[in-house]
């Protein structure tokens, strides 16, 4: 288990450098497995700092499989891409590193109905990115084919902070991760023209 100050979506890259013992650690037995795919869990701090532990941790995450890992002096670079969900039963042990008991919670279904609340989705998102006052590198991110994997990749980029992704990643359908999607980047939408009297 690796926990972040972010939280990772599903089909969506995340790079990291890895320089606690603890997680050279895991990352070490990771690219030691026999089989390809392996994966490692990534859950929200909700209170307390990234490194050197004793901090809070949100209950649902998701798995990230290792795609590459490069050694640096003091460090590893690694990325991982998101791929299931899951809810923590448990944290067991954490020496070596931190570990948990996991439950994988259901894939979101896609239907086409859903497509016109998609484009509406990313129509907002993108608009309310170009607003931002400070250059967004996420606003000519392109999306998935795959409609299920937009969808998350199009949470990811919205402009959001952390505890409103966190609220992305509980959604129960692909209805409602899309509408909260919508909903979420408005209210940011309305607080960012409250600051900047717009």
């Amino acid at each position: 288990m690796f926990p972040l100050g972010s939280v990772l979506f599903p089909f969506v890259p995340i790079p990291l450098r890895v320089f606690e013992p603890r997680y050279l650690t895991m990352v070490g037995r990771l690219l030691d497995e026999d089989e390809p795919g392996f994966e490692f869990g990534v859950v929200l701090i909700e209170r307390g700092p990234e490194a050197g532990g004793g901090d809070q941790r949100a209950s649902v995450g998701t798995m990230a499989r290792l795609v590459s890992a490069a050694a640096g002096a003091d460090d590893l670079l690694i990325v991982g891409v998101g791929t299931r969900r899951f809810t923590v039963d448990r944290w067991v042990d954490e020496n070596p590193y931190p570990r948990a008991e996991l439950s994988m919670l259901p894939e979101l279904e896609w239907s086409e109905a859903l497509a016109p609340l998609r484009a509406e989705a990313e129509a907002v998102v993108r608009r309310v990115i170009a607003r931002v006052a400070e250059p967004q590198p996420d606003a000519g991110a392109e999306l998935s084919d795959d409609p299920v994997a937009a969808a998350w990749q199009l949470a990811a980029i919205a402009p959001l902070g952390e505890y409103d992704r966190y609220t992305l990643l509980q959604s129960t359908s692909m209805g409602s991760l899309l509408r909260q999607t919508i909903d979420l980047t408005l209210e940011a939408e309305e607080l960012w023209s409250a600051e900047w009297g717009s």
